[in-house]
């Protein structure tokens, strides 16, 4: 079996386990990059990345999708879509990748699996945003349309700071994407959807609202609650992801939200305190795919 790692670098802690454990049960792991695709049409090896000939690998697991220019990112994205059709196993499939790069998209379809989700304005005009800055209660999480690890995310609780904040927005020619602050005691839950299942869980403690590992939260042993389990996986299943890391809130009064959908988690925070090895979970389920 061969099955290929698509990531920024070897000495990337994600990627260096995955292959590492690919290697282990003795499964060909070629790593490659993003960037160095080679797509060929109306010919007998069509699909080329690093050097290497991955048309015919048995699966593909993509750790890093990195940004460039609009032509540059269609291009990748297509590959991953042509790998498919031509029966690599894509993990994740690119449709999925793409839903979950989008905030905005993510909720939509969320909200449309009756799963709850916060309160959210999506807009381009400077007095939507203000409007619904109000509407949202004056206390909002504003955040990029595109973007990851928390970078990027402020909290408003002003009217003048969201005068400014939006203005500045404005002349970056930004989407405006303005989340109600849910109240949360600054804890999150983080849970690790493999298949149909959460293989690992976490909580994350902040010191202040935010609490992603990268800004500093810390992790924390958790287990789910079944109701919290159900959630994450119906929340992975509704972005068609094969594995995710699926982000809840509680409210003071039990009620729970689906934050976000993760389609390239990492999980170094989550494995200091889960006793589950999550990079075998994955690289089992990438086989049993490929398999099939």
């Amino acid at each position: 079996m061969r099955v290929g790692v698509l990531g920024k670098s070897l000495e990337d802690e994600h990627v260096k386990q995955i292959v590492q454990e690919l290697r282990r049960r003795g499964v060909e792991a070629p790593f490659l990059k993003p960037r160095e695709f080679k797509a060929k049409v109306s010919m007998e090896d069509r699909v080329y990345c690093s050097g290497v000939r991955v048309d015919n690998l048995d699966a593909l697991i993509v750790r890093s999708m990195p940004g460039g220019s609009p032509e540059q990112v269609f291009f990748r994205m297509d590959v991953l879509y042509r790998l498919r059709r031509l029966g690599v196993v894509v993990v994740n499939p690119p449709l999925s990748i793409e839903i979950a790069a989008d905030k905005y998209r993510v909720l939509t379809i969320l909200e449309d699996e009756g799963i709850p989700v916060p309160r959210t304005v999506a807009c381009e005009n400077f007095w939507d945003a203000m409007d619904a800055f109000e509407e949202l209660g004056e206390d909002v999480v504003v955040k990029p349309l595109f973007g990851s690890l928390g970078r990027g995310v402020m909290r408003v609780e002003d009217r003048d700071l969201a005068y400014r904040v939006f203005r500045a927005l404005q002349l970056s020619r930004c989407v405006y994407y303005l989340q109600e602050y849910i109240p949360h005691g600054n804890v999150d839950l983080r849970m690790f959807v493999v298949g149909d299942r959460v293989v690992a869980s976490m909580q994350r403690v902040g010191g202040t609202w935010k609490t992603n590992v990268s800004q500093g939260g810390e992790p924390r042993p958790y287990n789910p609650t079944p109701e919290e389990e159900r959630l994450a996986v119906r929340a992975s299943r509704a972005i068609g992801c094969e594995y995710s890391g699926v982000d809840l809130v509680k409210t003071t009064d039990g009620r729970l939200y689906v934050v976000e959908v993760n389609s390239m988690p990492g999980w170094m925070g989550l494995q200091r305190v889960s006793k589950t090895r999550v990079v075998e979970e994955v690289v089992s389920h990438v086989i049993q795919l490929a398999s099939r």
